[in-house]
């Protein structure tokens, strides 16, 4: 009788020995003869991997396999794990409802431009353009928005700037007893036709630029509260007092501790500020005023010999406390630096005194001129003693004023009308030194991460809301930063800070030392700065993926595929989850 030929399979069979299990894969053919079914055995499968086995299996049962590049095509693929990040940032920090209540078209805007300048500061224009590469717009529902939209919200969100500041304040100023920071810097512009734009003092280094001014108010931590915008030449003491009336009366702060550096809370500014109740400050006294304090033996130098720090009185300044201090570390700096600003001084002008010795430089006036830009460039003319004539040039240095000068070296005076037993000496010295945080955002708002500058807008109310949303943008970056701490170039130990030496130099943690050092955390990954850590969440991309068929037409269904973040890009992503506003 012929025989019949049946399907081809795979069958794995089990066998037990000396405890332990067997497995093996053959690939057969079954087939009849006569009333019997048989089975032949057409390979041994075995030493092929279980993923080929299964192929095999499912093969042989009918399923068609083809290559993954013809299963579905990628037709877009955004950045998409950087975007994620802040959104989740800006959910934990509520700030849709900060800025506005009710959801509306300008919030979303608002709240897109914030992302954006988080992510890539660029000007209005360029945002609209840059965030189409990546899923922001989708992520806010503003896919369709403009430059003109983007302005137009910007008008919108000015107009609510006092309310959201109010809910800022609320946030993180203790109304019945608040530590604020403030200081003032500036910003080029780039243009001539707004109204806040004047030649100023440049914090920039662009002299003779026209240029706006802002103050940055901030709790103790550094984490911004309010923003104000003055015109180009507006003078730091001459802002504070506005500052100190919004904090009394539209942030209702019962009782408030101004802290500011010797420019800003001038003996002027204190003098205004002993008439309000309810107000405390902290600062610092300039060279000025800590000589005469020193020749008059009110302040005396051997009692550094033994401690860094001490607390004096003075009549000139009745009902406050004067807190004294010497950082020998800083002493050494200034004196290296004013020996090298001396000696290169020194050799320009010598070379002057070669030009007017071999004729090339005379006359009284010419010489006076050429020296004077000499000794200006690096402010020590007090040092030197010229002697200009119509043909000759001499110079010395001064000694005496020199060492008059050096015995101040590395010393310092806060000034403080808090009570001792509000605040301790060392931690009024800790607070004046918490003022390097408002620096810090300057930094970060100008030029590292948010690029304030240069401001490129000609109407007022947009220089105003331009920085209003740098600032809003900052404070969205400060939470993150803080929760990145693990991932970043930072130090963990944010508690040391509140029982070290204040006067000491400040240093770092072993942990933030080793990351440093390592560049590479536990786990082997790498140590990110804020901007790379950005960067390496945009690898995570939200692709966009279709079926391969003869004909595309709008219809043809599209679906949406991630890229799996790595365990780095989750855990950072995690650290996110902690933000507490």
């Amino acid at each position: 009788m012929p025989q019949r030929s049946g399907p081809v399979h795979v069958v794995t069979t089990t066998r037990h020995y000396n405890g332990k299990v067997y497995q093996s894969h053959l690939l057969r053919r079954s087939y009849r003869d006569g009333p019997h079914v048989r089975n032949e055995t057409l390979g041994n499968l075995s030493h092929l991997p279980d993923a080929l086995i299964d192929i095999i299996r499912r093969a042989l049962k009918g399923e068609t396999f083809v290559p993954a590049a013809q299963t579905f095509e990628i037709v877009a693929s955004h950045a998409h794990g950087h975007v994620q990040a802040v959104t989740a940032a800006m959910k934990r920090l509520g700030l849709a409802a900060l800025i506005a209540s009710r959801p509306c078209r300008e919030r979303d805007l608002v709240l897109a431009m914030i992302a954006a300048r988080v992510l890539d500061a660029a000007p209005k224009l360029a945002t609209v353009r840059w965030w189409k590469t990546t899923t922001l717009p989708q992520t806010f529902a503003v896919e369709d928005a403009d430059e003109q939209d983007l302005y137009g919200a910007m008008d919108w969100l000015l107009a609510r700037q006092d309310k959201i500041q109010v809910k800022l304040a609320a946030r993180h100023l203790d109304k019945r007893r608040a530590l604020a920071l403030y200081d003032l810097t500036s910003s080029y512009f780039e243009g001539t036709t707004c109204p806040l734009a004047r030649r100023g003092y440049s914090r920039d280094g662009k002299r003779g630029t026209l240029q706006v001014n802002y103050g940055l108010l901030t709790d103790e931590r550094g984490c911004p509260v309010a923003v104000s915008v003055h015109e180009g030449n507006t003078a730091d003491p001459t802002t504070l007092m506005p500052q100190i009336e919004r904090l009394k009366t539209d942030f209702a702060i019962e009782r408030l501790v101004m802290i500011g550096d010797r420019g800003m809370i001038s003996h002027k500014a204190v003098e205004a500020i002993k008439v309000r109740d309810g107000i405390d400050w902290i600062t610092a006294l300039k060279t000025v005023a800590i000589r005469p304090l020193v020749e008059g033996g009110s302040l005396q130098l051997d009692l550094f010999d033994e401690r860094n720090l001490f607390e004096l009185t003075h009549p000139d300044y009745p009902g406050e406390r004067l807190v004294a201090c010497r950082n020998p570390a800083l002493a050494e700096l200034r004196r290296h630096k004013r020996a090298d600003l001396l000696a290169a001084t020194s050799a320009d002008l010598d070379k002057i005194k070669t030009r007017v010795a071999e004729g090339r430089l005379a006359g009284k006036a010419r010489i006076g001129l050429a020296v004077g830009k000499i000794i200006d460039a690096r402010k020590v003319a007090k040092h030197f003693v010229l002697d200009i004539a119509d043909a000759a040039f001499a110079f010395r240095l001064d000694q005496e004023k020199i060492d008059k000068e050096a015995t101040l070296d590395g010393l310092y005076i806060i000034r403080t009308s808090v009570p001792a037993e509000h605040m301790d000496g060392a931690d009024c010295v800790r607070h004046y030194k918490s003022l390097s945080q408002v620096e810090r955002a300057f930094r970060s708002l100008k030029t590292v991460d948010l690029k304030i500058r240069p401001i490129h807008h000609r109407l007022e109310d947009r220089v105003r809301a331009h920085i209003f949303l740098c600032m809003l943008a900052y404070y969205v970056e400060w939470h993150m930063r803080d929760a990145w701490r693990p991932l970043l170039f930072a130090d963990e130990d944010q508690a040391a800070k509140l029982t070290r030496d204040p006067v000491a130099p400040a240093a770092v943690s072993q942990g933030a030392a080793q990351k440093a050092s390592r560049r590479t955390l536990d786990d082997g990954s790498p140590v990110h700065s804020f901007d790379t850590l950005i960067a390496d969440l945009a690898t995570v991309t939200q692709n966009t993926c279709r079926i391969p068929t003869a004909s595309y037409d709008d219809d043809t269904p599209t679906f949406n595929l991630a890229t799996i973040p790595s365990p780095h890009q989750v855990r950072a992503l995690d650290l996110i989850n902690t933000i507490t506003p």
